[in-house]
This record gives C-alpha cells, structure tokens and sequence, in this order.
C-alpha cells in the first residue's frame, strides 16, 4: 500500500489567476436541475438520523493480488452491518455475505486473503486510539495479533510477488519511525528487512522486495523521494527528486514486474501529474498529465492494467487502461457515481469496485472485462425513499478579496422565495482536506428537515491546484477564515435561503473553523457545531504522536512551530479568546481521542457556560477522532438536528 499524495503543493501564489479559473459571477445565484415551482409544493416524508444512518457501509481489502478468495472466488470486504465494522466474505453468484470477525466494540478491518487458502489478514486499534495492530486470523476464526506490544503503529505493506512472504511496518523499534518486517506465510517467521534510522515515511515495497520508496516532507510545500535498494551491500535511501524550490513528491506505486516506480509531482503545473521512473536507468517520464489532480495509479496484479483516478471538481474520474493495447476499457455502460477501490479477480478476467453517488451510498459490483456489470450489495436503507434524496450542486462565489471559492450546496426539496430555508456553512478538516461528491447521512438527514447545507472548499483546500492549497499558509483563523464568513453573504443572496438563520458546523479542522468564527466573528453565525475540534493550537501541535514524522515538520510549516510561534498560535486559538463566545454552541468529542485531546473540548465548554451561552457537550467514551461506530453517528445526527430545531 502506497503513500497517497492527497494535497498538491503551491511554488507561487497566484492571486489574479484563481477567479479567471473558477468563472465566478457574483451575481448568478445557484442553479438547480429541478423545477423550483414543484419543488416547493412537494410534501415529502421526513426520516430519522437512523434511517439515513442504516445504510450499511462496504469497503474492500487492499489492493493486493488478494482481494478474491483462491478457494471459492469470495470477496474479502469490511462492512458495519452489525454496527461496528467487521470482515465479511461475499459469494459472488448471489451476494450473500458471511460475517468472518465479530468485534463489538473495536472495529476490525480486511487487508488481504492468503494466496492460496483462506487465512486473512486485518487491522484493529484500541477503541480510536489509531495504534493499529496486524493480525491474521485462520479459517477455522483463530485470530493472531502479528504485532504484539503496547504502544506501538504498525500496517500492511503488501505481498511478495511469490506469495511466500509478506511486509508489515512497525514502530517498536523507534516510536518516531516505521522499520520493514518480512513475514514468511507459513509459520510467520519474521524478519527485519530495513532499519528505518532516517526516520522517513514509507511510501512501499516492489513485488520483488528488492526496492522501497520513502518520502521526507521538507515543509507542507516541498518534500522528496528516496529509493532503497535492499540488495546492496550497504543499503541506504537514494534522493531521486532532487529539484531546486518548493516542489512535492509522492509515491504512486511499483508495476507489477517491479521495473518501475510510479510517482507525483506538480513540478510541471498547479497539479499533481504521474511520471514514471525506470529502477534500471534512472530515467524519469511523464505518465498521465491532466488539468487536475492525478490521485492514483496502480495496476491489476500481472500488470496488464493500468488503474488510475483524477479529481476532477470534487469527483473522481477513473480509467482503465488495457497496457497491452492502449486502449481504455468502456465505462459507460457503469452506474452514475463515483468510482473506486477498483480490485482484479485471480485471472483478471473481472473486477469488483464500489460506486456512491449523492443519492446512493457505497456499493459494491461485479464487473466482468467486456461484459456487463453486477451490483453485489444494497447499501440502502429500503425505508428510505431515495428519490427524496437530494444531489449537491458544485457551485462557486467571489469571497472577500475576489478569490472564487468552490463548495456543494444542497437545496432542500421544498425550498423557495416563498418558503426560505436556514442555511448551515459546513468546513471540512485538514488542513487541507476536501468535500467531495457522494453520499453523507448526516448531510442528507439534514437537508431532509428543511436545512441548506453549503459544504465550503475553502482556500487551503485540496484538489483546486497549488496555489489555491497555500493561500492559507501560517494565516489559518485569518485567511480561510475570511471564506467561511463571505459563504453566509452568499447564501443569504439566494432567494431560497433566508440569510438570518444561518450556522457553522465542522469536524476536526472544520470544528476549528466553528470555534474560530464564532471567537473572531461572534457577529456572523447563529449557532455552531464543532465536531472534534480544536481549540488550543498550542497543545495540539506540542501533542503530535511521534509516529507521524516528517509529517509533523509539514503541519509545523503550515500553522506553526509551537516552540517559536507561540503566540500567533494563541492568537488563532478560539479557547484564548472564548469570552467573545455568544451564539449557542454543540460540542462533540471522542475520550479516546490521540489528535484533539478530550482537554481542548472540555475546556472550551466550560469557558463558553461561563460567558451565559448556552452550550451542549456530547461526549462519546469509546471514540477517538471521527466516528467508529453506526449508534454514535446516529447519537450525534440527532443531537445536531435536536439542537438546530432549538436554536437555529
């Protein structure tokens, strides 16, 4: 499994160019594909947030050569259909799955079958606490934790071209980097293969085991690619991106014969391009270029096939390329949706992938080379009538300074100039994340009772070119901040849209987003919504777990060193500055949380109760951060909803 260049990064910032890439006109309010006038006289049924939270989440092991059983063909998945994620096998004539793990509390995640019987293997953490362990469990349900050890990370890296062997990572050494371990498939005698001393982050391992590609982030704008080759005497990284200013790298994936590395760079333009390099020669060559972030590249186990994904506006675009012919294999004939985790049967004469839409959450399917395509699962809750569903729209506004801002709205079914709604400005995390296209219950459940909900792609986010993703550079709080606060003139200029009930809500860096504004902007919103947020940039940074390495050299150049930026950082804290609190606020926050401490929250209710504010605080004890477990979703939906319907 290879590292992911998720983030694109800037050389320059500019300014002029990003509204004449948007075509924004401020004064075009958003379309939308219904008739406004029946829209608003359709009565429809309103459901629970457990309703929409029944639909079963799917997701399927890694791409490995072994997603496919060798002995009947079955699909290895990961599902909550019990309510908390566990490993399933599905019969592919008839979808039918069986349940493979049973853990009721922590949730328990496929990886691979074996290649030739049907051992397994998964992850399981400590109840959020993202100390994942590797373990393998046997046909009979015999679970073996392949890492033991108390406050140790470790992950899969993948398999030896042979199958007699696998790759697993692990921090026990060093907690502040990940080593290379060789696991042998019979027996599970191990050894280490590679001392990671440099400390670099693990991009992965050729088929052959000879090579492995790492990265080092030299700041959130320029990292580099280093190559091992275990073979060598004395085995050491090789930089083999050396480049003059602010450039990234990432690591794509190694082709199946092991020839070649796959890799990102956005050297070239604002995105992300794939180019390839030659582990014989040295030869660099661009891959796949697009007006877009190119971010994946993989390929089917012999290598025949070329797989690769483009963000293309928030939606992925995928292809598939027949490597032998040149030719694209034809999608069209495919469900509309987004397309992923695309994974190759034995003989690669078929392929399993999921597809989500807005209306339609993830689903799995069959589908054969040149033939047609088989839907495995039903992921929806049949109560629900989807086509009261509705389809978020990309839409974009010129914020405060004339940068055009993207983000999809959701007009709720019955919206009109007759019957405006209330909006909610919802922030995704990050730094530097994306809302995307697909589909979110707790959106949904919302717009479902009679909320706009506009999901903003601030400055900073991913997915829009390097530029756009560092205008909010050491300026968090300030910069993206001013986006946030221009979104509400936006919705309030939509005739649907009553602009005087409008909130935020957020999760993670979007929970800092609802805290900030409503410190720094007390004026703006009307309630917000912070979801596992931070709230003291002080501690957060301080309190990085040491396994995540250069990375937090990157986050440091972004927001700040805490050691010498202490006091902007404080500046930019809503906890600091909580007396300027006055809008009603939710919290919401996991015990187990190892990012935003359970102290950060506890501490901003407390000084926003203080103020006279009326604050809500749901505090889940076997969550980290984000949600694990279907009953807390559904928990915290409700508390979202229940508290809008009061005060917003």
């Amino acid at each position: 499994m290879m590292f992911n260049p998720k983030r694109p990064q800037p050389l320059t910032f500019l300014l002029v160019l990003i509204p004449l890439l948007w075509g924004c006109n401020p004064s075009e309010e958003a379309s939308t594909t219904s008739d406004p006038a029946l829209e608003s006289t359709l009565a429809h049924a309103t459901y629970s947030a457990e309703a929409f939270f029944k639909t079963t989440s799917f997701s399927m092991a890694a791409p490995s050569p072994y997603a496919f059983s060798a002995e009947n063909g079955d699909l290895l998945v990961t599902s909550d259909e019990s309510g908390v994620f566990n490993v399933y096998r599905v019969d592919l004539d008839s979808g039918e799955r069986t349940a493979l793990s049973a853990s009721e509390d922590s949730p328990i995640y496929a990886v691979s079958w074996f290649p030739k019987d049907d051992r397994f293997l998964f992850t399981q953490d400590g109840g959020g606490d993202e100390l994942t362990h590797v373990f393998v469990q046997s046909p009979e349900g015999e679970a073996t934790d392949l890492t033991p050890g108390d406050d140790l990370k470790a992950g899969v890296m993948g398999w030896a071209a042979d199958g007699a062997s696998f790759y697993l990572y692990s921090n026990e050494r060093d907690g502040s980097a990940f080593d290379i371990y060789r696991y042998a498939t019979d027996g599970y005698a191990r050894e280490l293969v590679y001392i990671n001393t440099e400390g670099l982050d693990l991009g992965g391992i050729s088929p052959d085991g000879r090579w492995v590609v790492m990265a080092r982030n030299n700041s959130n704008a320029d990292s580099d690619l280093f190559l091992t080759d275990l073979a060598a005497e004395a085995p050491s990284p090789v930089n083999i991106s050396t480049h003059e200013g602010d450039i990234s790298y990432g690591a794509y994936a190694f082709t199946a014969d092991s020839e070649r590395l796959i890799y990102a760079t956005n050297e070239f333009g604002e995105f992300n391009q794939a180019w390839s390099y030659d582990l014989a020669s040295g030869q660099h060559a661009e891959l796949i270029a697009a007006d877009w972030d190119v971010t994946y590249v993989n390929y089917s186990p012999s290598g025949r096939y070329r797989v690769s994904g483009t963000n293309v506006d928030a939606s992925t675009v995928v292809s598939i390329i027949d490597t032998t012919t040149g030719e694209a294999l034809n999608l069209s004939s495919l469900p509309e949706g987004d397309i992923g985790q695309i994974r190759f049967n034995r003989d690669e004469s078929a392929i399993a992938f999921g597809l989500n839409s807005d209306t339609a959450p993830y689903d799995l399917y069959l589908l054969s080379l040149g033939g047609e395509s088989r839907q495995l699962t039903q992921a929806t809750n049949p109560d629900i009538d989807t086509a009261l569903l509705v389809e978020g729209e990309v839409v974009r506004f010129n914020s405060y300074d004339g940068l055009g801002v993207p983000g999809i709205l959701y007009r709720p079914r019955a919206a009109s100039p007759a019957q405006p709604v209330p909006a909610i400005v919802s922030v995704h995390g990050g730094p530097g994340g994306q809302s995307r296209k697909g589909y979110f219950a707790s959106v949904q459940h919302l717009v479902n009772h009679g909320y706009a909900v506009f999901r903003i792609n601030n400055r900073g986010s991913s997915g829009y070119g390097k530029t756009f993703f560092h205008l909010d550079d050491r300026a968090h709080g300030e910069a993206d901040l001013g986006d946030v606060v221009a979104s509400k003139d936006f919705l309030a200029s939509l005739s649907w849209i009553d602009g005087e009930r409008v909130g935020i809500m957020g999760g993670s860096y979007g929970g800092y987003m609802v805290a900030a504004a409503l410190a720094f902007e007390p004026d703006v919103f009307d309630v917000g919504i912070n979801i596992f947020g931070v709230t003291n940039w002080v501690r957060t940074l301080q309190s990085i777990p040491p396994w995540w390495g250069a990375f937090r050299d990157a986050l440091y150049a972004e927001l700040g060193d805490p050691g010498t930026d202490e006091e902007r950082l404080r500046r930019i804290s809503p906890l600091f500055h909580a007396e300027r609190i006055i809008k009603p606020l939710l919290v919401v926050q996991g015990a187990n949380d190892p990012r935003v401490l359970q102290v950060e929250s506890d501490e901003l209710v407390a000084a926003v109760r203080s103020n006279g504010v009326p604050v809500e605080y749901v505090l889940f004890d076997d969550e980290g951060h984000g949600f694990r477990k279907r009953g807390n979703r559904i928990t915290a939906s409700e508390a979202y909803l229940a508290f809008l319907q009061e005060y917003l």
